[in-house]
């Protein structure tokens, strides 16, 4: 069996390492629920991540709906380049950056 750890690094912060892949994807979508609603700004690491396929990529797409639907803002950082790749070649590399649509609008000040 595949495995994977989402470790809660504090102030929205995780990082993912091992797989996200069809073997793992709805188990860390399920291991993510309850500490991603403890956040309004959350930050995913993956550099951890040692084997991604597009399962991984619908993994995260997922997390930007939840993000997007819950006005959240999700980013990852360090994706691995097969997850960019995926994305590219299917066209949904723009919509990597959906769960940080609220950045500017949390941080601009009061007019």
């Amino acid at each position: 069996m595949s495995d994977f750890e989402l470790s809660d690094l504090g102030d929205g912060r995780f990082a993912l390492t091992g797989e996200m892949s069809f073997e793992t994807a709805e188990r860390i979508l399920h291991a993510s629920e309850e500490p991603f609603e403890q956040h309004t700004r959350i930050e995913v690491d993956l550099s951890g991540v040692q084997k991604s396929d597009s399962a991984g990529l619908a993994l995260l797409l997922e997390w930007i709906t939840w993000a997007n639907h819950t006005v959240r803002e999700i980013h990852f950082t360090k994706t691995p380049e097969r997850i960019l790749a995926i994305a590219k070649t299917t066209e949904v590399d723009h919509l990597l950056q959906r769960g940080e649509r609220w950045a500017g609008f949390i941080e601009a000040p009061d007019t």
